[in-house]
């Protein structure tokens, strides 16, 4: 983005869940597209969540500014009513208007045992995983919807793993993380259904494999080196950074014309193709079409065709 190319100026975004991951990216992109950012989660530099990584909403704010924008961190726990009904009412006091609501609140990873049965994975686990997952978009979209549908236009991006194509014939784990995944499509179809009428829409939208920080930790590669961890597992190679769907995201906000997948299960690597942004790296991975055809057909790994 330029200064004279920053099509969300003067626009006001939630991104809840942006402490990390793809959150952050979509953050980080909405500013350089010009946005006022809210950024919420549970991390902070003086305390972390369960999630116990060291990634704060604070640096995200700082991150959003520096990209164009103006970043807000606000610390929110969205399974407490109370801290969501404050947040929404400090952005209307504030600005006045809520013009995209991203939520992309997890944080149940370490939650979620591989492969395990109903009746052998922890219920007290997997209850607070959908918690984390289901029950927080839940809390936000009633607070936040009023504000979004003061005006027409409103955008809600539900974010989740996987398309609703590739859920559809897929197990994701276990029981617990599957429904985590399937539910915040399915509320992308429900939130179509309520905000229509008020001129919003609501899409559900993907990344493919993300290079989160997480990510990059558990193979031991920094961004720099990330080709590195294609050693241990070839079909890293088609991975992402979180701001490609960052960039899905801005672009989705930025179309005046993004009613027509209002209800729609979308992907970073799709949007891509429709609007002609690229990762850092000028690549466009389309993740979910080579997961398909190529990593889960049981093919060497090869990118060629899919970035």
């Amino acid at each position: 983005m330029t200064l004279e190319n920053r099509p969300l100026t003067d626009r006001v975004a939630l991104v809840a869940g942006a402490t990390r991951g793809a959150g952050r990216g979509i953050a980080v992109e909405l500013g350089a597209a010009g946005a006022t950012v809210y950024v919420t989660g549970r991390s902070t530099r003086g305390r972390r969540s369960e999630y116990n990584r060291p990634e704060t909403i604070e640096e995200t704010a700082e991150l959003v500014s520096a990209a164009g924008g103006t970043g807000i961190a606000v610390p929110t726990d969205h399974l407490v009513s109370e801290q969501v009904a404050a947040l929404v009412t400090r952005i209307d006091a504030e600005q006045g208007r809520l013009d995209v609501l991203v939520n992309d609140i997890f944080g149940g990873d370490f939650l979620a045992d591989w492969d395990k049965p109903v009746w052998e994975h922890s219920l007290d686990d997997g209850l607070r995983l959908l918690r984390l997952a289901v029950d927080t978009h839940l809390v936000t979209a009633h607070h936040a919807f009023p504000l979004l549908i003061r005006k027409p236009g409103g955008l809600v991006v539900e974010v989740t793993d996987g398309t609703a194509a590739y859920n559809a014939e897929n197990y994701r784990i276990n029981v617990f993380y599957d429904l985590a995944k399937i539910t915040p499509i399915r509320l992308a179809r429900s939130w179509a259904h309520e905000l229509g009428s008020h001129g919003a829409t609501a899409v559900a939208v993907t990344p493919g494999w993300l290079r989160s920080e997480l990510m990059l930790d558990v193979y031991g590669v920094t961004e720099e080196s990330w080709r590195d961890a294609c050693a241990k597992q070839p079909h890293f190679a088609i991975s992402e950074t979180p701001h490609f769907i960052g960039r899905a995201v801005a672009a989705l906000a930025a179309d005046p014309q993004r009613e027509r997948w209002q209800g729609s299960s979308l992907s970073s690597g799709g949007l891509a193709r429709e609007y002609g942004f690229t990762d850092l790296d000028g690549s466009a991975p389309d993740a979910w079409r080579y997961v398909v055809e190529v990593q889960d057909a049981g093919k060497p790994a090869d990118t060629t065709g899919y970035r």
